[in-house]
């Protein structure tokens, strides 16, 4: 017996057709924000105190890579095949002969930095806003980030000490360890508050800011009672920065933060169905709470890793779904990717503006960001006109 195609129902064709059209329109402004993303790294890693070309640019981020592959092709392949080759992937060093240590040494590792820090906090708010479904959800409000902030401050303040000296650590990988493990087991101390009353969004959300409170009064204590050199290390910390970038972090995050990526962009689905409400999401056979509880890690886990390098930066888990919201809706299989590259390009501007604006001086990219982020809301509570966000 035949059945009809959708082109055969009316209507039905009408909803397909508009379905693949606006996964199209979505798909194409995702990578169009990847463009972006490229193209702001590629002008952020000209732009500096020594002005670089952007031919130069992209050649000493190409250079090192292709006569390393090149090297290794003619030291292993028989005679012929490396000779043709090494013809193929032959790329010519700079005109600059300062370029490839500037872009590569000193710059492309704060730009990768940039790109995965905000991507994480972008992510990472996109993701707890869906599971709690409120849209001014982010890691302030949640307490990761003042439990950072106070792992960082007892890190500076008390220094390795005994621990340190056996493990041979420095003081600035005991920060970022310290900053890493209070910010994660933050969302660990939520989530057993909240599931003590039960875990509803409200009493999370709730915990969160009780939390966040309560390591606020922490740091504010020690920068109290320290010295006046530790007190401006915290406050240079608090402000945020990428001056923790270096090769060595950016290969650490790098795994981690795409593991997490692929493991919140898996969760898109059932984020959609959550947003129905836990009542459908559990009659879908989805257990809620541990739902919950896994996002909820994941996304602390990658907002974690990156701000245990750059301290506290404002505002992108916040400002960059609500961007993507606006442009792209709230399916969430093309919120997340959407709000990372979002996310990285704001962060990415803004790090090359903040140590540009003043060079040489530079300042922290937490000015710029809370600069930016308090126009933007600005805007959206004088667009909104008394009737929301949205």
């Amino acid at each position: 017996m035949a059945t009809d195609s959708p082109a055969d129902i009316p209507g039905k064709a009408t909803v397909h057709s508009l379905y693949h059209a606006g996964s199209t329109r979505r798909i194409t402004l995702i990578v169009a924000l990847a463009v972006i993303v490229i193209a702001a790294a590629i002008l952020s890693a000209g732009t500096g105190t020594v002005a670089i070309q952007p031919g130069d640019t992209i050649l000493a981020i190409a250079h090192p890579p292709a006569a390393a592959l090149n090297d290794f092709l003619c030291d292993n392949l028989p005679a012929g095949a490396s000779v043709f080759s090494g013809i193929l992937i032959a790329i010519p060093a700079p005109a600059n002969p300062q370029a490839e240590l500037i872009v590569t040494g000193f710059r492309l590792p704060r730009i990768i930095l940039a790109i995965l820090t905000g991507a994480s906090l972008a992510v990472a708010g996109a993701v707890m806003q869906g599971l709690l479904r409120n849209p001014l959800v982010s890691p302030f409000t949640l307490g990761l980030s003042s439990a950072a902030a106070f792992g960082a401050a007892i890190a500076i303040v008390i220094g390795p000490g005994i621990i340190g000296a056996w493990f041979l650590v420095s003081n600035d990988i005991f920060i970022i360890v310290m900053a890493f493990i209070f910010g994660w087991l933050s969302m660990l101390l939520v989530y057993g508050i909240s599931r003590s009353r039960g875990t509803n969004q409200s009493t999370l959300i709730l915990a969160g800011v009780v939390i966040g409170y309560l390591f606020q009064a922490g740091v504010m204590a020690l920068k109290y009672v320290t010295s006046n050199d530790n007190l401006r290390d915290i406050v240079i910390w608090l402000m945020g920065g990428m001056w923790g970038a270096s090769w060595t972090a950016v290969l650490l995050l790098l795994p981690l933060c795409l593991i997490c990526f692929f493991l919140l962009e898996r969760m898109s689905w059932d984020l959609n169905a959550l947003a129905a409400g836990d009542d459908v999401a559990k009659n879908l056979g989805i257990n809620v709470g541990k739902f919950r509880l896994t996002g909820l890690m994941i996304s602390t886990f990658a907002a974690s890793c990156c701000m245990a390098f750059t301290g506290i930066i404002g505002f992108i888990g916040l400002m960059a779904p609500h961007i993507c919201r606006m442009i792209i809706g709230t399916d969430h299989r093309y919120l997340i990717p959407c709000s990372a590259l979002l996310g990285a390009a704001i962060l990415l501007i803004s790090d090359t503006a903040a140590r540009t604006v003043m060079s040489p001086v530079e300042i922290p990219v937490g000015i710029i960001l809370y600069i930016v982020g308090g126009i933007f809301f600005l805007f959206l509570i004088m667009r909104g006109q008394g009737r929301g966000l949205y």
